[in-house]
């Protein structure tokens, strides 16, 4: 479906957003080019929702200069909370659009690493950037990656060289107190061959947002016998319609792990896509979500396995109550030529209400003989037995509610890779359920 697109700015504001920024000719050009295509690009498919009236384009403003952070001690203590003593020396955090603190180790800059706002980086390793930049999200792909391509403003650079190690994360936080400016974040993390990094990103609103937009763009990619461990946690307000692009590619042997706590509290629809192209890569997507209010949550995940001996895992759970709609899209795909290949799915929803929908679509298609493929998908409501044994034994029904929904969540947040995110999530579950 294409939908006519009405920007509060133009061509002559992106060329001068651009030359004001010092971007390379390059990014320039694509900024305009992506601008002018989005005019007839259709909007990408969200299978079961409707997305053709959803706020992706109407914003008061498109960049604002916010207050810098000398130290973490003026962070607003929500986005405080997140920060881990293992992350505080190598943290990236972007307040609205602006860099407001940054840290990086110096061992990590004397080994080559570099962790930087993605405009910084596209004026000073502009070459590197340009060869990875949105060659996996393609920025004619559709109506919303061209226009996150056009209207850029935010986002992060983290590349890893050639057997460089990381022992600790990295985190990125991403905090909007202004709730008129949209985000059009840009997230690049390359770990070079026999390279490793577990990064950890989040999205936090501070302030109520009465209509907003989040444009969320993520390419990861690990070179051969690269491991990368990608988490993060989305707590966006409800006012913020988001779009959540999410994708990475393995190489040979190399290795990417997904921990996605997806609990934006506005409309959103979730892709997240791993490549599997190298013989004997694997990857691994683990998420959880909770829907609540009016919510309409589109989560689609896919793995696409092209090498010979790759695995492919995917491991969702959501809960959705009072009047949310989720709809969870399991893709696991084997290219013809992937011989002996594992692709394995498990997507099951959890309704509290009457009202509450949900839905569970696993799909996989093969095209190759020699492989090994399963699925498993289940949709239902809370079983009431359960909640009559537990209230049975004298706890409240409210409670009783509670603890059945973190054991239901449990068997993925307790396989979470990262250990800080697996903290942060079971905090963000416990506000949600209360």
């Amino acid at each position: 479906m294409t939908v006519e697109t009405k920007l509060p700015v133009n061509r002559e504001y992106i060329q001068s957003f651009s030359k004001e920024n010092g971007e390379p000719e390059w990014f320039a050009a694509l900024r305009i080019e992506s601008l002018e295509k989005a005019e007839t690009l259709p909007l990408p498919k969200a299978d079961k929702t409707k997305i053709d009236k959803w706020n992706f384009t109407s914003f008061q403003t498109h960049y604002v200069k916010s207050d810098t952070f000398e130290s973490l001690e003026q962070l607003p203590e929500d986005a405080k909370a997140l920060i881990r003593l293992e992350t505080e020396k190598n943290l990236y955090i972007q307040r609205n659009q602006t860099p407001a603190y940054l840290q990086l180790t110096d061992e990590l800059k004397e080994k080559g690493v570099i962790f930087t706002d993605i405009l910084t980086a596209l004026r000073e390793h502009g070459d590197l950037v340009q060869k990875y930049f949105m060659k996996h999200v393609k920025a004619d792909e559709n109506k919303l990656t061209s226009l996150h391509a056009a209207l850029l403003n935010g986002g992060v650079f983290l590349y890893i060289p050639k057997n460089v190690e990381l022992k600790d994360p990295i985190q990125a936080v991403f905090l909007q107190d202004d709730n008129q400016v949209p985000l059009f974040n840009h997230v690049l993390i390359v770990a070079d061959e026999n390279s490793s990094v577990t990064y950890v990103e989040n999205y936090i609103s501070t302030v109520e947002v009465p209509e907003g937009i989040a444009n969320i763009v993520t390419e990861v990619v690990a070179e051969a016998g690269a491991k990368v461990t990608y988490g993060a946690v989305d707590t966006l307000a409800s006012g913020v319609t988001s779009y959540v692009n999410r994708r990475g590619t393995a190489g040979r042997d190399a290795r990417i792990e997904w921990a996605l706590g997806l609990m934006n509290n506005g409309n959103t629809v979730s892709e997240n896509t791993t490549y599997l192209e190298g013989d004997g890569s694997y990857g691994d997507t683990k998420t959880v979500t909770i829907g609540r209010g009016k919510q309409v949550q589109n989560f689609t995940t896919k793995v696409v396995h092209f090498g010979k001996n790759t695995q492919g895992f995917i491991l969702k759970h959501g809960v959705v109550k009072d009047e949310a709609t989720s709809i969870f899209n399991g893709v696991g795909k084997i290219e013809h030529g992937a011989s002996k290949s594992d692709a394995e799915q498990e997507s099951r929803v959890l309704m509290l209400s009457k009202n509450a929908r949900g839905d569970a679509n696993p799909i996989l298609l093969i095209d190759e003989d020699d492989v090994m493929a399963g699925h498993a998908a289940s949709v239902g409501r809370m079983d009431p037995i359960q909640l009559y044994y537990l209230m049975s034994r004298g706890i409240p029904r409210k409670e009783a509610e509670r603890l059945i929904i973190h054991g239901f969540l449990a068997p993925v947040v307790n396989q979470l890779p990262i250990e800080g995110v697996k903290e942060q999530l079971i905090q963000v579950i416990e506000r949600k359920v209360r």
